[in-house]
């Protein structure tokens, strides 16, 4: 880190990462796609919609493991502390999906309280019980992925996800063509089947830098428990909290107008938007590993995030203000032309969430690698608070249709975000350069 940093490098590094989120950002879309092909595409379309935000908030605690070990593996020591917190977790939140799964439990959410048609409740409970690894092998392998990625071998990271895709699209495909399962459950065990594979080729691809990592030296201070608890709470509220909307999300609209439309067209505009949110994602772990020690690299790495938002908004506004679109959700992902028409105005409303994704990114790289993290759970408390406040005016008072109201809300909520942490990270950077 002692030589200059530039675009150039910045971008020979972040690429690997790039295509990392890239490749499982099209998970989403090609899944979408395979259950719009099947029978009953609207209420596995919605099944799989709500299945997958359920999932998503159950991973939450260990989705920032990623950036824990990439900031703070440095020994064996520092390694083996953060591994046995990880498994920790781990067990934590699979037990965490099984009482979930209860059935009691279970149809008290998604039918009293969100409010889903019994058909819709019965295939997603169905899906949900097909991703019960899912959390598990997510922590495992972003724990590894954040170690590969310290040591600059972001390039294995991609790798693993090419395993990953091969391993979903495979398994989609013989399901799609040899059985008669329905299609929320074709989706869901592929998912399953892919990160399984790829937390165990993670484990491979780190075996040696494992073995590798030094010993602790005695000027060097050994990372306790307490110490990691410290650091990486904030981060997994943060997290619990962000996709922790995904289920608000879904109550909302399966009491809005026109709510099973809604619900099912979300998952295919929100797996779209996900592809050029998906570069500002993969630019966290960069800016944190680039950034510099006390900052010194601040300006290189700010203006390389500035371009990619930028570029991803122009991108993503293409397709959606252009026949582009018609192409994507009708022949791309299936939908009926009903369907498609009703995603266009949702998907205008998002255009610029992956930009805000990559300002987001930036802002939490800076505060992580101050080792302040409380700011980031505030600017996702803040960014929840937005989105249920807007949501339940634009529903219950307003009577708009869901999918625009959820899109309008994601929107808001994450430029309330992005404006809170403005002042935190001018305050974070001077604690880096000091």
């Amino acid at each position: 880190m002692s030589n200059p940093i530039t675009k150039k490098k910045i971008f020979i590094f972040w690429l690997p990462l790039a295509a990392t989120w890239l490749m499982m950002a099209f998970e989403g879309p090609f899944l979408a796609a395979i259950i719009a092909r099947l029978a009953e595409p609207k209420f596995n379309l919605a099944a799989w919609g709500v299945a997958f935000s359920f999932a998503l908030i159950i991973e939450a605690p260990v989705i920032m493991i990623m950036s824990a070990s990439t900031a703070l593996v440095e020994n064996r020591q520092s390694f083996r502390k953060l591994r046995n917190f990880t498994y920790f977790t781990n067990g934590a939140i699979t037990l965490a999906m099984l009482v979930f799964l209860i059935p009691a439990i279970f149809n008290f959410i998604a039918i009293t309280l969100i409010g889903l048609p019994e058909k819709v409740a019965r295939l997603t409970y169905f899906a949900t019980i097909i991703l019960i690894p899912w959390p598990g092998a997510i922590g495992y392998r972003r724990f590894y992925q954040g170690i590969l990625i310290r040591n600059n071998l972001t390039r294995r990271v991609a790798y693993g996800t090419v395993i990953r895709l091969t391993s979903i699209s495979s398994t989609a495909v013989i399901l799609f063509l040899y059985s008669h399962v329905p299609g929320v459950a074709v989706a869901a065990t592929a998912l399953s089947v892919g990160v399984v594979v790829e937390a165990v080729a993670s484990r491979l691809m780190v075996y040696k830098t494992v073995r590798m990592l030094p010993v602790m030296t005695e000027k060097q201070n050994p990372l306790s428990y307490r110490q990691i608890f410290r650091f990486y709470y904030p981060l997994a509220l943060t997290s619990m909290l962000a996709l922790g909307v995904h289920p608000l999300v879904a109550f909302f609209v399966g009491h809005s107008l026109m709510a099973l439309e809604s619900l099912a067209v979300l998952p295919v505009i929100n797996s779209l938007v996900f592809i050029f949110r998906a570069m500002g994602l993969s630019y966290q772990e960069v800016a944190i590993t680039l950034i510099g020690k006390k900052g010194e690299f601040y300006t290189m790495v700010r203006d390389f995030a500035f371009i990619l938002g930028i570029t991803v908004i122009f991108i993503l506004g293409i397709i959606a203000f252009t026949p582009f679109a018609y192409f994507w959700f009708g022949t791309v992902s299936g939908l009926s032309l009903d369907l498609v028409e009703f995603s266009i105005l949702p998907l205008q409303i998002m255009v610029l969430m992956p930009g805000l994704s990559v300002m987001l990114s930036f802002q939490r790289a800076i505060q992580v690698a101050s080792r302040e993290t409380t700011h980031l759970t505030w600017a996702t408390v803040l960014e929840v608070l937005g989105i249920v406040t807007v949501l339940f005016i634009l529903t219950f008072y307003v009577n708009l249709i869901g999918a625009i109201a959820a899109t309008t809300a994601l929107l808001l909520g994450r430029i309330v975000a992005n404006l809170y942490l403005i002042n935190p990270n001018k305050r974070a950077r001077m604690r880096l350069s000091s």
